[in-house]
C-alpha cells in the first residue's frame, strides 16, 4: 500500500462504509409505509392530534382545553370557539436484527449485512429516529446487543459494534425473532438481515412483527455460491449448522430444482412481508452497497 493509500484509509470514518457514502447518507430519510411511532418527539407524524407544526383538522371547545389552540379568527367570526389540531411528531424506532449463525459466514454474507446495517442506522440517526442493534448467533447463546442510540454522535460507538460482529451457531431466522420479541415491546420498523434458509416457519416470523406493531424491511443476503453453486457429478453436502450430512449425485435436473426453491424462496418472502405493509429485498454479496443504497432502495421508496 503506497503512503498516499495509506493516509486516506487511516482517515476513513469505518471500515464499513467509505467517508463519501456517509456524506451523502446523511442527507436520506427512511420511509415507512406505516406510522407505527413511540410516544416521544421526534420527526414522524403520527397520525394522532398533537403540538407540531402541522395543521390537521378543527374539534369544537371543551371546557379546560387550552386556549392557546383556539382559532381567534373563527371565533371573531362565527362567535363559536374551535380548536385547531395538529398532528403529533413522534419518534421512530428502527430494530436491526443480524443474523450471525454459521451460514451467514459463507462468501462475505455478514460482512455485507453488518455494512447494510450500519448505513441505515445512520439515515435513522440522522433522522433524529431512536436505533437498536441485535446480532443474534447460536440458539442457546444471548443476543449480542446495542442501543438504544440516539443522535449522530452516537456513531462512533454504532461502527465500533458492528466492526467487531462474528458470525457462527445455529439460530435460526425464526428463533431469533422470537427471543427478539420477547425482549423488544415497541413499535416500529424491524431489519431483519440474514440469508433466510432455515428450516423455521417464516409465516410465523412475519406474523408475529406484524401482530407486535413492527414495519418489517427484510433483506435477504446471498453469496454467488449460492445464486449460481458450481457443482457436478457426486458430492457430500454438509449444513454448516446442523452438520448434517447429504450425499448426492448434482445432474442439471437437481439443480435446476434448487433453483426453483431458492426463487420461490424470494417470492415467498416477497409476498409475506407486502402482505403485512412491510418491503423485501434480495441483494449478493457481489452487489455494491452503494448501488444497493443510493439506487436500489431508493427506487424502491425504502429511502428518500
Amino acid at each position: 500500500m503506497s503512503a498516499m493509500a495509506a493516509t486516506d484509509h487511516n482517515k476513513r470514518i469505518t471500515a464499513l462504509l467509505s467517508n463519501a457514502a456517509l456524506a451523502r447518507l446523511d442527507r436520506l430519510r427512511l420511509q415507512p409505509r406505516r406510522r407505527l411511532t413511540e410516544k416521544r418527539r421526534g420527526e414522524h407524524l403520527s397520525g394522532r392530534s398533537g403540538s407540531s407544526n402541522e395543521f390537521s383538522d378543527y374539534r369544537d371547545y371543551v371546557a379546560g382545553d387550552d386556549v392557546r389552540f383556539l382559532d381567534w379568527n373563527i371565533l371573531a367570526r362565527l362567535h363559536r370557539p374551535y380548536m385547531k389540531l395538529y398532528l403529533e411528531e413522534q419518534e421512530l424506532h428502527v430494530a436491526i436484527v443480524i443474523d450471525a449463525s454459521t451460514s451467514m459466514n459463507t462468501d462475505g454474507k455478514l460482512v455485507h449485512a453488518c455494512r447494510l446495517a450500519a448505513a441505515l442506522a445512520v439515515v435513522a440517526l440522522g433522522g433524529g429516529e431512536r436505533v437498536s442493534l441485535h446480532v443474534f448467533h447460536g440458539q442457546a447463546a444471548a443476543p449480542v446487543e446495542m442501543g438504544p442510540l440516539r443522535g449522530r454522535a452516537a456513531r462512533t460507538g454504532l461502527f465500533a459494534f458492528l466492526e467487531r460482529v462474528e458470525g457462527g451457531g445455529d439460530a435460526g431466522i425464526d428463533k431469533a425473532v422470537d427471543r427478539f420479541l420477547a425482549r423488544q415491546h415497541s413499535r416500529g420498523v424491524v431489519v431483519l438481515l440474514s440469508d433466510f434458509f432455515t428450516r423455521g416457519d417464516l409465516t410465523r416470523v412475519f406474523n408475529g412483527l406484524f401482530s407486535a406493531g413492527r414495519e418489517v424491511w427484510a433483506i435477504q443476503v446471498t453469496g454467488p455460491s449460492e445464486q449460481m453453486p458450481e457443482l457436478a457429478g457426486d458430492a457430500r453436502l454438509v449444513d454448516c449448522e446442523t452438520e448434517a450430512v447429504l450425499d448426492v449425485s448434482i445432474t442439471a435436473e437437481l439443480l435446476h430444482l434448487y433453483h426453483d426453491y431458492r426463487l420461490g424462496l424470494e417470492r415467498n418472502l416477497e409476498a409475506l412481508a407486502r402482505s403485512r405493509g412491510g418491503r423485501f429485498v434480495s441483494v449478493s454479496t457481489e452487489d455494491e452497497v452503494e448501488w444497493i443504497l443510493f439506487d436500489l432502495m431508493r427506487r424502491r421508496g425504502w429511502l428518500r
